[in-house]
C-alpha cells in the first residue's frame, strides 16, 4: 500500500496552511502561552499532528503512527543520546572538581563577562557544532557558562543565539552534503554560496550576542574584541567554504577565531571590566592571580575531559572512519539482494509500514518520489556514543571507579528524563509533518510571494529548522522545493538552495528540541516557554537579515553567485 501526499487537502491553500500549522500552534501555544511542562506540550503537539495527518490529510493511520515512532527512534539515537552523554561528561567534570579549575582558567583570560560569552558560546560552541552538532554545543557550552557563573537563563538563551552562524556546516558538513544530494547541484557551489551569505552575519551574531546581554554603550566598549572574534571567524568561514571543502569549515573557523581572541586579549582588555550586578568587581590582574596556585599540569588536566571529547567527536565525524566502523558493527548496513547486488539507497533497516510507502509529488519534487525510511542503527559511530566513550575515558583517567561512574550516569539520566521524553516526541512530531506533507504545505505558502521569494524563501529554511530542529533535515525537506521554485521564477537554484540552509540556521534557536536541550543542560526544565519568548524575535530578526542579503545577491549582485567553482585539492 502506498499513499500520495496532498498539498491542498481542503481546496483552499490558505485554509490548508492553517490546518497544517495546527500541531505547531498547539505545541507553541501550550509551551509559551499556557506555560505547561515541555514533555506535556510535546505529547500534545505530536498527538495533534497524528490527528491532523489522519483526519485532514487522509494519511492512513498506520503510516501516521509509524512515522511518529520512526522519528522518535531517530531522535533518541541521533540527538537525545548526544545530550545524555554530553551532560554525563559535564557531571563527571563537576564530580571530580575539574570544572572549578576550568572555570578559573577561563576567568584568568578575562574576567569580563562580555568577553567570556564570546570565547565560550561563540568560539567553543562553534567548534563543538562543527565536530558534533545536533544539540551538543548548546548542552556543553551552556553547562560550561553556568560553571563560570552565568545565570542559567542567560546561559541557555545566549548559547541558543550563538549556535547559529556555524550550523550550516555542522557535524563535519552534513547539512551541505545532504543539500547537494537532494538537489543534485554541485556541492562546492552550494558550500561557496552559503559561505558568501553567513560570513556576513557572523560578525553580526557576535555583536548581537553581547548586545543581548548588556546595553549599547557597554557593547561598544568591547567592539574591538567583537570585531576580532567575529571577523576572524567570518574570514576563515568564507575562505574555507569557497576554496577548500565543506567538511571542516566550522572547525577551522572556530579554532582560528579562538586563537585570534586569545592572542588579542593578551595585549588588549576593556578599560572597564563588566560583571553582573550581584558580583564583586575584579581586575584582569586579580583574575590572573586567582589561578596562580594551579600548576600548568593541573589546568591541562582540568581541560582534559573536553579535549578528549573534541578529539573523539572529530574522529567520529570523519566519513572514512564512520564508513569502516558501520560496515563492521552496524546491522543491515549493507544488504545483498537476490541478484547478488548491493541494495541501493541509504543503509539500515526498512522501517515497518513506512519505507517507500509515501510518495511526494509536484510541485515539491519534479516527479512522484518515494520517501525512504531506513533506520541506520549506527550504535557505535553515533555522535552520542563518541561523547559517551569520551566521558568514560575521562572518568577512568580522573580516578573514578566503574560503580561511581554508573551512579553518576544514572543520576544524569534521571535528571534528564522529562527532557528525553520531550525531545523524542518533538522528533516524532517533525517526522509526522514530513511524511504527511504538512511541512510542504507550509513551505509552499511562502512560494506565493513572487518577486519577494528570495526574502521569504529564506524563511522556508528557517521554518524547516524550527520544525525539525536540524538544518540537515530542513535541507532534505525543502531543498527540492527551493530548486523547483527558483527555476520557475528564473532565479539561481544555487542561491535559493543556499538560502534555505543559511536561513535555516537562524531557526535553530527556536526549535523546541534545541530549547529542551538548553533547559536540560542548564537545569531549567519547566522554563522552556520563557526562553522561547525571549529568543523568538531574535530568530525572526536575524533570519530577516539573511533574507535581505539573499535579495541583494538575487537582484543586485547576481555575478557573485558561484557557478562551476572547484575546491582547491
Amino acid at each position: 500500500m502506498t499513499w500520495t501526499q496532498v498539498y491542498d487537502p481542503v481546496g483552499h491553500w490558505w485554509l490548508s496552511t492553517i490546518i497544517a500549522a495546527l500541531p505547531i500552534l498547539v505545541l507553541l501555544g501550550l509551551l509559551a502561552g499556557l506555560r505547561l511542562k515541555p514533555h506535556i506540550c510535546a505529547v500534545a503537539g505530536a498527538a495533534t499532528a497524528v490527528l491532523v495527518a489522519i483526519l485532514a490529510f487522509k494519511m492512513p493511520a498506520l503510516l501516521a503512527v509509524s512515522s511518529f515512532f520512526y522519528g522518535s527512534a531517530f531522535g533518541f539515537l541521533k540527538i537525545v543520546w548526544i545530550v545524555i552523554a554530553a551532560v554525563f561528561l559535564y557531571d563527571i567534570s563537576v564530580e571530580t572538581g575539574q570544572f572549578e579549575i576550568m572555570k578559573q582558567s577561563v576567568a584568568a583570560i578575562t574576567p569580563d563577562r562580555r568577553l567570556q560569552v564570546l570565547l565560550v558560546a561563540f568560539c567553543f560552541g562553534a567548534f563543538i557544532e562543527g565536530s558534533a552538532g545536533f544539540g551538543a554545543p548548546v548542552a556543553i557550552a551552556g553547562a560550561f557558562m553556568i560553571g563560570l557563573g552565568f545565570k542559567p537563563f542567560q546561559a541557555a538563551a545566549l548559547n541558543l543565539i550563538a549556535n547559529t552562524a556555524p550550523v550550516a556546516w555542522g557535524s563535519i558538513g552534513i547539512p551541505v552534503h545532504t543539500l547537494a544530494a537532494v538537489t543534485a547541484l554541485n556541492e562546492s557551489d552550494l558550500s561557496a554560496m552559503i559561505g558568501r551569505i553567513l560570513p556576513i552575519t557572523a560578525v553580526t551574531v557576535a555583536f548581537w550576542l553581547v548586545r543581548t546581554m548588556v546595553s549599547w554603550r557597554e557593547t561598544w566598549e568591547v567592539f574591538p574584541a567583537i570585531l576580532v572574534v567575529g571577523g576572524s571567524f567570518a574570514t576563515t568561514q568564507w575562505f574555507w567554504a569557497n576554496y577548500r571543502d565543506s567538511n571542516l569549515v566550522d572547525i577551522i573557523a572556530a579554532v582560528v577565531s579562538l586563537l585570534a581572541a586569545l592572542l588579542f586579549l593578551r595585549v588588549w582588555q576593556p578599560k572597564r571590566i563588566w560583571r553582573f550586578a550581584d558580583e564583586p568587581s575584579i581586575s584582569a590582574a586579580e583574575a590572573r592571580d586567582s589561578v596562580k596556585h594551579f600548576t600548568t599540569r593541573q589546568i591541562a588536566r582540568a581541560w582534559m575531559p573536553f579535549a578528549v571529547l573534541s578529539l573523539i567527536v572529530l574522529v567520529w565525524g570523519l566519513p572514512s572512519f564512520k564508513l569502516a566502523m558501520n560496515r563492521a558493527t552496524t546491522p543491515a548496513f549493507r544488504v545483498v539482494m537476490a541478484d547478488g547486488k548491493a541494495r541501493p539507497g541509504p543503509p539500515g533497516w526498512d522501517w515497518p509500514y513506512l519505507h517507500n510507502k509515501v510518495l511526494r509529488t509536484t510541485p515539491v519534487v519534479p516527479k512522484p518520489t518515494a520517501e525512504g525510511a531506513r533506520f541506520d542503527f549506527n550504535w557505535l559511530t553515533a555522535t552520542g556514543t563518541g561523547c559517551f566513550i569520551a566521558a568514560l575515558l575521562t572518568g577512568f583517567i580522573l580516578g573514578l571507579r566503574p560503580k561511581r561512574l554508573l551512579y553518576i550516569f544514572f543520576r544524569t539520566f534521571v535528571r534528564l528524563r522529562f527532557a528525553i521524553m520531550a525531545m523524542t516526541c518533538m522528533l516524532g512530531l517533525g517526522f509526522i509533518t514530513r511524511y504527511s506533507g504538512m511541512d510542504a504545505v507550509l513551505g509552499l505558502a511562502f512560494t506565493r510571494t513572487g518577486w519577494f521569494f528570495p526574502f521569504f524563501g529564506t524563511y522556508i529554511g528557517w521554518l524547516g529548522v524550527a520544525l525539525t530542529g536540524s538544518d540537515t533535515s530542513s535541507n532534505a525537506l525543502f531543498g527540492g522545493l527551493q530548486k523547483i521554485t527558483a527555476q520557475q521564477l528564473h532565479l539561481s537554484p544555487i542561491l535559493m538552495c543556499g538560502a534555505n540552509s543559511a536561513g535555516g540556521v537562524m531557526g535553530k534557536m527556536i526549535d523546541a528540541q534545541s530549547i529542551c536541550i538548553a533547559t536540560a543542560a542548564t537545569n531549567q526544565v519547566g522554563n522552556e516557554g520563557a526562553i522561547f519568548r525571549f529568543v523568538f524575535w531574535h530568530s525572526v530578526a536575524l533570519a530577516a537579515i539573511v533574507g535581505v542579503i539573499v535579495m541583494v545577491y538575487a537582484y543586485v549582485l547576481p555575478q557573485f553567485i558561484p557557478s562551476g567553482l572547484n575546491f582547491i585539492r
